[in-house]
């Protein structure tokens, strides 16, 4: 069975996709990200909790700070990128669940009241979403380079709060010279897929 999306696109999003580790000087632009987020805010999350929260570094000042919470690797290219977004989950998600899961508003307090068990479910829903948000940058013809090598509590107390904890930073744009490294082998559908 053939998918329904154009091979083109699932080109873009999956096959030809690379994490790009150098971008050209071209702006990322405040309506492009739009664009991205109004896309993947579609993207489901459990009780419609939408964790993720977007913080982009567009001051000099704010990049290089950042900059020295990245691990060494990933210094350069973060300093080089057009845009570079912080992906965080917001460990509160379930004061705007009332408005975003309206018929049953009572979940707030009912499954959420008690924080550690928001911040479990908020990890799992923001990382979903983070993902989501990827496949988002390369839908809008961007290239993303999601990194993971970073100082998370510094980043924390930089620029988020006590409320919010960093999942990852991505770097954002049209991709540079030489931005992709070879791919990785992936595993076989028999590798992974068990039926019980």
């Amino acid at each position: 069975m053939s998918l329904v999306l154009d091979p083109a696109a699932q080109d873009l999003l999956f096959r030809e996709a690379r994490t790009a580790n150098t971008f050209t000087d071209e702006p990322v632009t405040e309506e492009q990200v739009q664009a991205i987020y109004d896309l993947v805010k579609y993207g489901p999350t459990a009780f419609n909790q939408s964790p993720l929260r977007i913080t982009l570094v567009r001051s000099p000042e704010a990049r290089e700070r950042l900059v020295g919470l990245m691990a060494e690797g990933n210094q350069a290219k973060t300093a080089a990128a057009p845009l570079v977004a912080i992906l965080s989950a917001d460990n509160e998600f379930h004061e705007e669940l009332p408005a975003l899961f309206p018929h049953f508003p009572q979940a707030k307090d009912v499954f959420f009241g008690e924080r550690p068990v928001r911040e479990g479910a908020a990890a799992m829903n923001a990382t979903l979403q983070a993902a989501y948000f990827i496949i988002g940058v390369r839908a809008a013809g961007l290239a993303a380079g999601p990194m993971t090598g970073l100082d998370f509590e510094g980043v924390r107390k930089e620029f988020l709060d006590d409320d919010h904890t960093p999942l990852m930073v991505v770097n954002i744009g049209k991709p540079g010279p030489d931005a992709w490294f070879p791919r990785s082998p992936r595993l076989a559908y028999e590798d992974v897929v068990t039926t019980v």
